[in-house]
């Protein structure tokens, strides 16, 4: 067992995975500092804005890996923001650490109020979020988020997407749809090389600054989106979401099958309208059944994120445009969406421990 020293406990820091790129912390220069006052450590950490919403699981990992090799330390950890730019996307001018598609088998699972609630959870918890919705036919973000105006252009001819700017605590969050383009009331009806180009423009010619996650709602069922995506840029995985009755989730294995096939790796299924909570008595319905979602996720072999329960608040947000709102005000509905939220970050980071990424230069 080493002496408890500041040499000891920063050597032992110096290894501890970084969780954003797997690689040790020592290496990305983000142990700050370490002091000792007897027994009692004082530490700073850099964590970037991309690992934010699981600081706490970094803060218990350093802990209990501190104790084991130095029974009795106390533990002072304090975390400092590490910059780390995000670098530009395959051939796109997009910059952005993970971009993550949320789909679903079929239409009516909620899949596009989960795609926003994940966006605006995580921004919520530290990171820099964009929000690209491609459901071409069905466009809903824009009506969820109560956005509206039409996107303009840049100096550079590029789009400026709309902002969702409704907090002075959170930097403002772009959002891209082809619900700000065109008329409620008219239908898209488009061959494929057009909603291949229409994707191909939101991700490349898009201005989305640097963000951390672009959070992408997907069109639902097993359509071509899916493969200009994968054409189009490496994904860092899919969130599949679906409903706990057996009919959908024989729909959600396709879309499974479907991000197998175009090579995007999935981070896990989410289990929308996972019971029912009723205000008046207090007791939880099973609607549409319960533990559908996780019994298939373990059957396919891949994460489940966690199950979100019908709430008549998020409901009713969504129809008024107000899910921004309810999501910030209300910590009871809030609550599953961050259990989700986290999972997906842990996915991530836990797949980066077990293979870093080979650091890249910059493209110029």
């Amino acid at each position: 067992m080493p002496e408890l020293s500041e040499s000891s406990v920063r050597q032992l820091l110096d290894g501890h995975p970084d969780p954003e790129t797997g690689r040790p912390m020592g290496s990305m220069g983000q142990v700050v500092s370490v002091s000792l006052d007897g027994q009692h450590a004082n530490i700073q950490l850099g964590l970037t804005s991309h690992s934010r919403p699981i600081q706490d699981d970094v803060r218990d990992a350093v802990e209990a890996k501190l104790a084991a090799a130095f029974p009795g330390i106390q533990v002072d950890l304090e975390f400092k923001t590490h910059a780390r730019p995000a670098t530009r996307v395959g051939q796109t001018a997009l910059r952005a650490k993970s971009v993550i598609a949320v789909g679903s088998g079929k239409g009516g699972v909620g899949k596009s109020t989960v795609a926003a609630s994940i966006a605006l959870t995580l921004r919520r918890l530290g990171s820099r979020v964009g929000l690209m919705d491609a459901d071409v036919y069905g466009p809903s973000i824009p009506h969820l988020l109560g956005l509206s105006g039409r996107p303009g252009f840049s100096e550079s001819k590029r789009i400026d997407p709309i902002m969702l700017d409704d907090s002075p605590d959170l930097s403002p969050m772009p959002v891209m749809s082809m619900g700000f383009l065109v008329d409620p009331k008219e239908a898209v009806i488009w061959r494929g090389p057009m909603l291949h180009g229409s994707i191909n423009q939101f991700l490349g010619m898009t201005e989305w600054g640097e963000l951390d996650y672009l959070i992408i709602d997907m069109p639902p069922g097993t359509g071509d989106v899916a493969l200009t995506l994968s054409q189009a840029i490496p994904l860092a995985g899919s969130v599949v979401v679906c409903t706990p009755q057996e009919v959908a989730l024989l729909d959600a294995v396709k879309a499974i099958a479907m991000f197998r096939k175009v090579n995007i790796p999935i981070l896990g299924m989410v289990e929308n309208m996972s019971g029912f909570l009723c205000p008046d008595c207090g007791k939880t319905y099973d609607i549409f059944g319960s533990g559908g979602a996780r019994e298939k996720a373990e059957e396919m072999d891949v994460p489940f994120l966690g199950g979100l329960p019908l709430d008549i608040k998020l409901r009713v947000a969504g129809d008024e445009g107000r899910l921004a709102a309810v999501l910030a005000d209300d910590e009871a509905a809030r609550a599953p969406l961050e259990r989700v939220s986290q999972a997906m970050v842990r996915t991530l980071a836990a797949r980066n421990a077990a293979a870093p990424p080979k650091p890249t230069l910059p493209t110029l």
